[in-house]
Formats: C-alpha cells, sequence, structure tokens
C-alpha cells in the first residue's frame, strides 16, 4: 500500500472524500448569489492524487465544474479524459498549454503540481487570462509569491490559495471561538501535524528540495502556521525552531524529517508546533483565560472531532474540497474580490512565517517577523 501524505491521512482516518457531505457554504455579506445554472468552468492543471479528490470536489460542487485537463504524462491526460468526458480541446500538455488563451470555455486553472512548480504555472496561467487557484504552500519562497501575485494583478485576474479548511465547520467555529475570545485571551496554541512516510522511494518529490521547497513543514506544517494565525486573528512577530534528530539519513539528504517551532504573538499567546514525516499526530489545542477548545483529528482531511471545556464540539462531516470551491466560486462568478484570507496575500504571508522557521531553525536565534 501507498504510503504519501494525503493519501496517508484518508487511510488512517477510515475514510474517503467522497464519503463526506457536501459543504452547504453561507453566502457572503454583501455578495449577490449567483445562478447556480451559471458554474466556472475549472482545468486541473496536474493529475496527481490530490487531483483526484479535487475532481470528487468538482463533481458535487454548486459552483464549478470540471471542464479542463493539463498533464505532461499524455496516458494519464488520456485517461482523466476519458474518465471525466473531458473534451479533448480542452486538455494540454506542458508545452502547449499557454494555447489555453483562447479557450473560452475554461475560467479558471486549479494548479496542482509539486511545490517547486507553482509560480511558472501561476503566472502562464494567469497571462492567458484565467483565474488561479493554487494548492498550497502558495509557493516555496516569498520571493516566488510577491511574483504570482504581480503577473495575477497585471493580467487582471484573481488568484486564490487552496485553504480547504477556511470553509470546514469546525476550523470556523475555533476561529471564531479564538476571535471573539468565548473563553477569553488564548495564551497557548499547540497544533502538530505528522505521519510515518513508509515505504517513499528516494525519487518522490517530496525529498527533492528544488521541487517540494523543504520537508514537512511545507507539505503539513503550513496548516499549523494558518490554524495559529487564523485562531489569534494575530501575525506572530517571532520564532524559535529546532530541527529534529534525522531517523533515515538515506532519504532526508535535502529536506528536514521534522521541524518543531514556536511562534510568539503580540497579545502575549505563544503557538508551538512539530511536523514531521516520523510520527503520526494530527492534534490542536487552545488554552484560553477561562477555558479550552480542541480537535483531534484536527487539520487533516478528518472526520474532525473536538470538544471545549464546555462541551462537545459536533458539526457535520462535509466534502472540504466541495466547500472550497463553492466559497471561491460563488465570489468569482459574482464578479467580486476574493476576500484576503483565501487569496494570494494569505499564501504570501504564510510563507514569510515558514521562511523564518527555516532560518531559527538553521541558525538557532529567535527570528523576529516584520510586514
Amino acid at each position: 500500500m501507498e504510503r504519501y501524505p494525503r493519501r496517508h491521512f484518508l487511510r488512517q482516518m477510515g475514510v474517503g472524500v467522497g464519503a463526506s457531505a457536501v459543504a452547504s457554504v453561507p453566502q457572503l455579506p454583501g455578495l449577490t448569489a449567483p445562478h447556480v445554472s451559471k458554474k466556472l468552468n475549472v482545468a486541473l492543471c496536474g493529475l496527481g492524487r490530490y487531483a483526484g479528490y479535487l475532481a470528487e470536489g468538482l463533481a458535487v460542487s454548486n459552483y464549478c465544474q470540471l471542464a479542463g485537463l493539463v498533464s505532461g504524462t499524455p496516458a494519464k491526460l488520456e485517461q482523466w479524459q476519458k474518465r471525466y468526458t473531458i473534451a479533448p480541446k480542452n486538455c494540454y500538455s506542458y508545452q502547449d498549454f499557454d494555447n489555453i488563451a483562447t479557450n473560452k470555455d475554461i475560467d479558471v486553472v486549479y494548479v496542482v503540481v509539486p511545490n517547486g512548480l507553482h509560480k511558472d504555472l501561476t503566472i502562464r496561467a494567469a497571462k492567458a487570462g484565467k483565474h488561479v487557484i493554487v494548492e498550497k504552500p502558495m509557493a516555496v519562497s516569498v520571493a516566488e509569491c510577491e511574483a504570482m501575485i504581480a503577473a495575477c494583478k497585471a493580467a487582471g485576474v484573481q488568484l486564490a490559495v487552496g485553504y480547504r479548511l477556511h470553509y470546514e465547520p469546525y476550523h470556523q467555529e475555533l476561529k471564531r471561538l479564538g476571535q471573539q475570545k468565548v473563553f477569553g485571551q488564548v495564551r497557548l496554541i499547540e497544533v502538530s501535524l505528522g505521519y510515518h512516510l513508509d515505504g517513499i522511494p528516494p525519487t518522490d518529490w517530496h525529498l527533492k528540495k528544488a521541487l517540494s521547497g523543504g520537508g514537512p513543514l511545507m507539505n503539513l506544517g503550513v496548516y499549523c502556521v494558518q490554524s495559529s494565525r487564523y485562531v489569534l486573528g494575530e501575525e506572530p512577530i517571532a520564532v524559535t525552531a529546532q530541527f529534529g534528530p534525522v531517523q533515515h539519513k538515506d532519504l532526508y539528504r535535502e529536506v528536514e524529517e521534522s521541524v518543531t517551532w514556536q511562534l510568539e504573538f503580540p497579545s502575549g499567546a505563544i503557538a508551538t508546533s512539530t511536523s514531521a514525516n516520523n510520527m503520526s499526530v494530527d492534534r490542536f489545542y487552545a488554552a484560553a483565560d477561562t477555558g479550552f477548545f480542541e480537535l483531534s483529528p484536527a487539520v487533516s482531511y478528518g472526520p474532525f472531532r473536538g470538544r471545549t471545556s464546555a462541551g462537545e464540539l459536533t458539526f457535520p462531516d462535509i466534502n472540504q474540497q466541495a466547500a472550497q470551491l463553492d466559497g471561491i466560486g460563488q465570489v468569482l462568478l459574482a464578479n467580486q474580490p476574493l476576500p484576503n484570507h483565501i487569496a494570494g496575500v494569505e499564501g504570501l504571508k504564510d510563507l514569510r512565517v515558514i521562511e523564518a522557521i527555516y532560518q531559527a531553525a538553521r541558525t538557532g536565534q529567535r527570528v523576529r517577523l516584520t510586514g
């Protein structure tokens, strides 16, 4: 059995994305609901494992539908084309991808390729006049994020980042509890995500820094950084960090196997996290002045379970990909700007923190964050 990041979570939690309920996305304030009969036509750029989960989400989305495919593997492109009945004129290789500019049947390109390729394909899609959704992490550096944002702005298209948890009801409740100080000021957050990456081949792109940008911090730690930031509603002002010992030296020659970090926030709150490829952990805990709230599982694909000092948390298990696509789709169909928490600026903020974590772990120094 393959044991890769996203598939591992689904196997470990015993649930597939398609088995969960479709979310009912709330209408955004001031937004005129688009007609459901009109859907955004989405082209998936990259046909790996996660693209399969997105295809399932697109199949049940109210505002988006799968209409195009982009892949560097002809056999895979043919297989997907037949499975999802995609018109041949809407299928592209990476070589002829720029021709998508003349295709009026494609509204959005969803970039689902290794992290190191996000920037190039996002900029090409923007220049082709297509809105872009890019998977997290947005890119492998702050500079790349800035270039992607600038390219989309210059082309007059919108750029979203695939932050599915912003549309997930348990995490919407975490944000409410933290930002509205339901239990007073949050003083401590502990959030970690890790799994045993058993049997991964040395050639896997997650182990190659040029393609991944780093190890589990890039792939998993971004969820921990995200939840710490949005539960507090603050930006960290400083970070300390430590790389963990390398247990599999034959694999982890270019990227870290595990890393632990501590974020300091203006309110005085501390967030401590670990992301790792050599342990199973999926937990969020927040201690506030008069109570606590927690999830476990917490930041994977669920099904999530949680409680607070006042009782259990109970929300429906949803199709997270469909919820995210509907949340983005209704904004684009209404021709309104994307909210900052899902736009490219949010991905840029995460990369600033991630770069600081790597710097702190390398140097052993406390790194201050600005901007």
